[in-house]
């Protein structure tokens, strides 16, 4: 009897198995002189041609992060708007003033807590983009 490979997995149907990378690496041979009667030749590995399909991962992954980073901005603006008008219902309100303050505590610290993660969905992004221009073949100078 044949063996088939069945897969009952929720998410990745359309990859059954890995393609293989292919990197061409490419160099820059210099020639140059030290002085009279000096001669050198310096090789130096310039990059290499990813394959596309990593790439479009990385692509994929930055596209991510930024969606998710906007969220938590949107997030961020809305805790900040329900803290400021908990602090007008604080004045306006008597009765219930200890109350509203409580409440504009707390979205004040949720406001807090989603400006963190569109930090963190930020600093994720940029990382996504620096692996991305890795792959392509991009130099990185980092002067400090």
């Amino acid at each position: 009897m044949a063996e088939e490979k069945h897969h009952h997995h929720l998410f990745h149907h359309n990859k059954e198995e890995e393609k293989p990378v292919e990197a061409v690496t490419y160099s820059e041979t210099a020639y140059g002189s030290g002085g009279p009667g000096e001669y050198y030749e310096t090789t130096e590995t310039v990059g290499y041609v990813a394959d596309q399909d990593k790439i479009d991962e990385y692509e994929k992954e930055k596209k991510h992060h930024k969606h998710k980073e906007h969220l938590g901005e949107m997030g961020a603006a809305a805790a900040g708007a329900f803290a400021l008008y908990e602090k007008h219902e604080a004045k306006k309100d008597t009765e219930h003033k200890h109350r509203h303050k409580i409440e504009e505590e707390i979205a004040a610290a949720a406001a807090v807590g989603a400006g963190g993660y569109v930090f963190h969905e930020h600093h994720e992004k940029k990382e996504a983009k620096e692996e991305e221009e890795k792959a392509e073949g991009k130099k990185h100078r980092h002067l400090f």
